[in-house]
């Protein structure tokens, strides 16, 4: 697994030089065609970052696992997860840029955002746990599912972020929000993986146990109340250790 992270670690370092050659290369007057020509590769940066540890995976994971939602509609968490991942590093980098340094206390981390996101996720999992504890196992609202993925993408993209400053820096900006959304689509390449992978267990597990529908609630009380348990655990840990 070491080697694994490593290789992937590899790969990104590879494509990000790759990127500040273009990137100085387009500042200095250079075209949008090789710029262009360069992007394909942010969508495989993304889809690589985002299979590295982090990224909320397991929480889409978790909660997906947990919930009774469709196929589409994980997948449209996985979606609203990536497309916030993203958003929010680069909305940090072009408006909040004298920040970043101060109040976030080093460039590709916010940390105050962080404990935001974690907190409101480990409500969830209480939420969950509640629902859980009363049997009453209704159908996720769409929104509802629409929020884990806002709340679970607070937490900022910060390879992301590093980019958009870079090119901020350059003078080109407009080919950091190039880069950016190329790498959102990869990023959610991945999370639509996770999410897919998901799903279908939930539904395979059900279908194990469809022929008792006693069993079948029993297993599905737990497996939401272990998810939200999860999801207090991480909230908790994760706050704890910033």
């Amino acid at each position: 697994m070491p080697f694994l992270v490593q290789a992937l670690i590899d790969v990104q370092r590879d494509i990000y030089l790759t990127f500040a050659d273009t990137i100085r290369a387009f500042a200095s007057g250079g075209g949008w065609l090789d710029l262009a020509t360069f992007l394909p590769l942010a969508i495989v940066f993304g889809a690589v970052h985002a299979l590295t540890p982090g990224h909320s995976k397991t929480v889409l994971a978790t909660y997906l696992a947990g919930s009774t939602i469709s196929v589409a509609r994980g997948l449209a968490v996985s979606l609203t997860l990536s497309l916030t991942h993203i958003l929010m590093a680069v909305i940090i980098a072009l408006f909040s840029l004298p920040l970043i340094s101060i109040a976030f206390g080093s460039v590709g981390r916010a940390p105050a955002m962080e404990n935001v996101s974690r907190g409101l996720l480990g409500l969830i999992g209480l939420w969950m746990l509640w629902r859980a504890a009363r049997g009453h196992r209704h159908k996720v609202g769409h929104d509802r599912g629409f929020l884990v993925g806002i709340v679970a993408g607070l937490i900022p993209c910060p390879l992301t972020l590093f980019v958009m400053i870079f090119a901020i820096q350059q003078g080109v900006t407009e080919a950091g929000l190039a880069f950016a959304g190329m790498m959102m689509l990869g990023v959610a390449t991945t999370h639509s993986a996770v999410a897919l992978a998901a799903v279908f267990f939930r539904r395979a597990l059900a279908a194990l146990i469809a022929s008792r529908p006693l069993l079948l609630d029993i297993v599905g009380r737990a497996i939401e109340g272990v998810a939200g348990l999860i999801l207090i655990i991480i909230a908790f840990r994760t706050i704890v250790a910033s």
